[in-house]
């Protein structure tokens, strides 16, 4: 069975009438639905809608079948978000099942054509004939290639332009780059490279924005590193600005994606001590959280409702996961503007529903004034530690820690005035220069498993320091009187190491790895 693939697999095919009447057809696939048990949703003169029903292979497809210049066309297409952007032969299947169950159904009407062509009338008399212009699906029905994703128009104008925002600052960004690391080019980049470029482009950071700058909640939104990461997240924005902007409105939907995108940036300080937070996950899924208010209300048919419910719900449930089993995956971000994302929605809703221009001024005030008091409370509340100078001068202790290995890198002829050089320089100094820095660390505004081993790496560097001092004047004197007291030292050191197991590393080195 062939697979659709595509960014909204579906397969159709037209079938001729002929001298068969519409209206028949129309009956016959009535009955074909209603065997095949999936859910009808609309009957009009113009043709039929129904859903299929949830199973392990489908999470519901749209089953159409539209008359139009005496061709049947009928058409299955995939609702929700499809994985690796193919069907599976879903698709197609269901259309087997419709033209196998037709023949069997269209013998059994034989005998009641003239009662099921009245009910029929009088059911197409009371829907809407134009509601397959507003079905779920309608506005896939426009995106006739890839390009159409990028063109704005009516019902879809914004969706494209915030995607077009996102590729563009991704090529400066990688332009950027690129421009800074030719000075590198022979000599590679240092470690602070790419900290240093993410803080120019905007990245969010705790440290950064508790200090003021308060506009890379915004800016974050918008950067994306990876290609890959980019066209994930441009592939879920199309989705769900298809599925939600002709029915909210291009402003609501603005309103919704900025909002819940500075929640979820604000949400990302909360959870994240230190580090950079990128990317349009928090926006994208706060545009999910408004569907789903949007299908909890009247905003739908009941069926078509059902059908999207749960392939939406089955999409952000796969998306929490995905961030919850990866590491490198802003999950925080991700529930606080799925979160702020329902909140707004609910609001904006009520008001669609309610249809008052002075409601909407209130309900744009209300989402505004809930978003800035949350957004505010995790600024105040957030305590801003300072775990980027904690990393830093972690860095230069260990960097320190690796260059004492070569205060006893004694060759043959090594003269007594050279070996004491050596172990003042790589020995003794050093280990009081990482006195000098875990005394800074330790004063630094911290979380306690951090100040912890602040701590922890002082009484360390005293000790080491103590160590080499005896080594020294070992050394000077030529003596061993003073192994007692280094093997005292070492001792300690071991009960110091010992009693912070649980929180550093394996192996011969005892430094934090953030």
């Amino acid at each position: 069975m062939p697979w659709r693939w595509g960014y909204s697999p579906k397969t159709e095919k037209y079938i001729p009438l002929a001298d068969f009447p519409a209206d028949r057809y129309l009956v016959v696939a009535l009955k074909v639905i209603e065997n095949l048990g999936w859910s009808l949703s609309h009957v009009s003169e113009s043709g039929i809608i129904a859903y299929t029903s949830l199973s392990w292979q489908s999470y519901s497809e749209e089953v159409s079948i539209r008359i139009s210049a005496n061709f049947a066309i009928v058409k299955s297409e995939c609702v929700g978000i499809q994985m690796l952007f193919n069907d599976y032969g879903k698709n197609e299947l269901n259309l087997q099942k419709f033209f196998d169950e037709f023949e069997y159904a269209e013998f059994h009407l034989k005998d009641s054509w003239d009662e099921n062509l009245k009910n029929l009338t009088l059911r197409t008399s009371e829907n809407d004939d134009s509601y397959f212009n507003r079905a779920p699906l309608a506005a896939k029905e426009k995106i006739k290639n890839v390009l159409y994703l990028f063109y704005p128009r009516k019902g879809y104008l914004l969706t494209p332009i915030i995607v077009s925002l996102n590729i563009l600052y991704w090529l400066i960004s990688f332009a950027l780059l690129g421009f800074r690391a030719i000075p590198f080019a022979h000599t590679g980049v240092p470690a602070s490279f790419y900290n240093d470029f993410l803080n120019i482009i905007g990245a969010n950071n705790r440290y950064l924005a508790l200090s003021g700058e308060y506009w890379r909640l915004f800016t974050a939104i918008f950067i994306h590193i990876t290609i890959s990461h980019l066209f994930s997240n441009m592939y879920a924005l199309v989705y769900i600005g298809l599925m939600t902007e002709n029915k909210i409105g291009s402003r609501r939907f603005l309103a919704i994606y900025i909002l819940s995108g500075l929640a979820g940036s604000a949400n990302s300080l909360l959870f994240h001590p230190s580090g950079y937070m990128i990317g349009a996950s928090g926006a994208i899924m706060g545009m999910f959280g408004a569907f789903l208010a949007l299908l909890l209300s009247s905003g739908f048919e009941k069926h078509a409702r059902k059908a999207m419910f749960i392939s939406t719900a089955l999409v952000i449930a796969l998306m929490l996961l995905n961030g919850f089993s990866k590491t490198g995956v802003d999950n925080a971000a991700h529930i606080g503007g799925l979160i702020s994302g329902f909140v707004i929605g609910v609001i904006c809703q009520y008001e669609l529903n309610r249809n008052s221009r002075s409601l909407t001024y209130k309900a744009y005030s209300l989402a505004g004034l809930l978003s800035a008091v949350y957004i505010a409370g995790i600024l105040y509340l957030t305590p801003n530690y300072e775990v980027e100078k904690f990393e830093a001068l972690v860095a230069k202790y260990v960097e320190n820690e690796f260059s004492t290995n070569s205060a006893f890198n004694y060759t043959y002829g090594t003269t007594k005035k050279e070996k004491l050089r050596q172990l003042q320089k790589e020995g003794v100094n050093v280990w009081k220069s990482n006195v000098d820095i875990s005394a800074k660390m330790r004063r630094l505004y911290l979380p306690a498993d951090a100040k912890r081993k602040a701590i922890r790496l002082e009484k360390i560097a005293r000790l080491q320091h103590q160590s080499m001092i005896y080594l020294y004047r070992e050394a000077d004197e030529e003596t061993t009187k003073y192994r007692g007291e280094i093997n005292r030292i070492t001792k300690k050191m071991n009960e110091v190491l010992k009693a912070g197991n649980d929180d550093l590393p394996e192996g011969d080195s005892y430094f934090l790895n953030f």
